[in-house]
């Protein structure tokens, strides 16, 4: 069975009121010559406010986009090829439903070609912004050894309706489809 790596803590670092749009961005080096592609993806999945730790209503990832329009990707890339950040996700949390209560935004490596992990991966990071604001920047060090990893967690108020964004950073080991399956489980203590 796959879970998250030991040692790595669910973390609470920056908490942010988030009142628009989000954007996740990632971003790494291409394969070096002669070797398979190195493809990562962002990949969101939403929580009802009912079950904020059960299991998903939907995934968004590369191949997808939420049913009401409200996440979505605008920019995919199988390769790494490019400049800057090569895949982009943009979520609309002022638009979601009153029923969903948690997102939760995670990286996977697609394994084709043999195991890799972020420490194999050159150059990899993730940004998540609003507007001109950066929420998060992260370069996966801390997760150098797992071969997915939750980013980021946006929570909402059950009172007020706003979102918060909460750094998230833990580390997975397992395939990408039973990465989106945990990604959102609770912390382990």
């Amino acid at each position: 069975m796959c879970w998250f790596r030991r040692g790595r803590r669910h973390r609470m670092g920056n908490v942010s009121k988030v009142r628009e749009k989000v954007e996740v961005k990632l971003r790494w080096d291409p394969s070096p010559f002669g070797q398979p592609p190195r493809h990562l993806d962002i990949i969101a999945a939403t929580y009802s406010s009912n079950d904020p730790y059960g299991r998903p209503v939907y995934v968004v990832h590369y191949d997808s986009r939420s049913p009401d329009g409200t996440i979505s990707m605008i920019r995919d890339s199988r390769t790494g090829l490019g400049f800057g950040f090569v895949e982009v996700m943009v979520l609309e949390l002022d638009r979601m439903a009153p029923s969903f209560g948690r997102v939760v935004v995670g990286v996977a490596i697609h394994q084709d070609g043999g195991t890799r992990t972020f420490g194999d991966i050159a150059h990899a990071g993730v940004v998540v912004v609003e507007k001109y604001t950066e929420l998060l920047t992260n370069d996966f060090t801390q997760v150098a050894g797992s071969n997915a990893a939750t980013v980021a967690e946006f929570t909402r108020d059950d009172r007020s309706g706003e979102w918060e964004f909460h750094e998230m950073i833990r580390g997975f080991d397992g395939t990408p489809a039973a990465f989106t399956a945990h990604m959102g489980s609770a912390p382990q203590t």
